[in-house]
């Protein structure tokens, strides 16, 4: 594993949210097409981002270096859990973190989501801060999708006893001390689920924030709708 230090953070904008204590973790896996404009955003309110490359085959790590992210590698493919335990990891050596945000590389997630889930994790004092796609209309997820994200909220409802409106949302705002308690040892898409069950486990406080996921050609032409979906339904079935 290396690691690359970040452009100077000149460029954010010192009015958001806890910009100055809050480390967001992108995890990186073949994304060169959109990473350099998902970090550029991102660098604008918030300079902390550690991206974490997934052993990508492409130039996505120099793009994300580029657009000024700390760069940490693995060298081959690990899989998303990985990358985020990997990724909290190195901002707990940050003694100034209060708190991490996981954000997606492709470009589903918006800046402006994270910093109202910011604000509302340090306005109500909980430990951890859950996007949900399902707490308005602005997200379109097609059929399939919806059918099995609505079967994983009853699921994970059902076994792990913390009762969410969306329980495979990615975008999460994580307490200093949720991170250095929570265990994340599943490497691949399991998890999500792990999270919530480990939200279970330790009693943290949670609260919910609606969000936009913003499917994109892009992203579509990855076929990444539907197989996050069928990632879903696996994790359920082995869980």
């Amino acid at each position: 594993m290396s690691t690359t230090e970040p452009a100077p953070p000149a460029d954010a904008a010192p009015a958001s949210p806890g910009a100055d204590r809050t480390w967001f973790v992108v995890p990186l896996f073949n994304e060169g097409e959109v990473v350099g404009d998902v970090i550029r955003d991102l660098r604008s309110r918030y300079p902390l981002v550690v991206c974490v490359d997934d052993g990508s085959h492409d130039d996505s790590a120099r793009i994300a270096e580029e657009a000024g992210a700390l760069v940490v590698r693995h060298p081959y493919n690990m899989g998303q859990g990985a990358a985020l335990k990997t990724g909290i990891d190195y901002a707990l050596r940050d003694p100034e973190m209060a708190q991490i945000v996981t954000f997606d590389s492709d470009g589903q997630h918006q800046v402006e989501d994270a910093a109202q889930m910011i604000a509302k994790r340090e306005a109500e004092g909980v430990d951890i801060v859950l996007g949900s796609r399902f707490l308005d209309s602005r997200t379109k997820p097609g059929l399939l999708k919806r059918i099995v994200l609505r079967g994983a909220v009853w699921y994970t409802n059902l076994t792990t006893g913390v009762k969410l409106t969306d329980a495979h949302n990615g975008l999460r705002v994580i307490g200093r001390e949720a991170c250095e308690r929570m265990a994340i040892e599943q490497n691949r898409m399991a998890h999500a689920s792990e999270i919530v069950e480990e939200i279970g486990r330790h009693k943290f406080t949670v609260a919910e924030h609606p969000v936009h996921i913003l499917y994109t050609d892009y992203s579509r032409s990855k076929g990444q709708s539907v197989l996050n979906s069928v990632n879903i339904v696996i994790d359920m079935f082995f869980r």
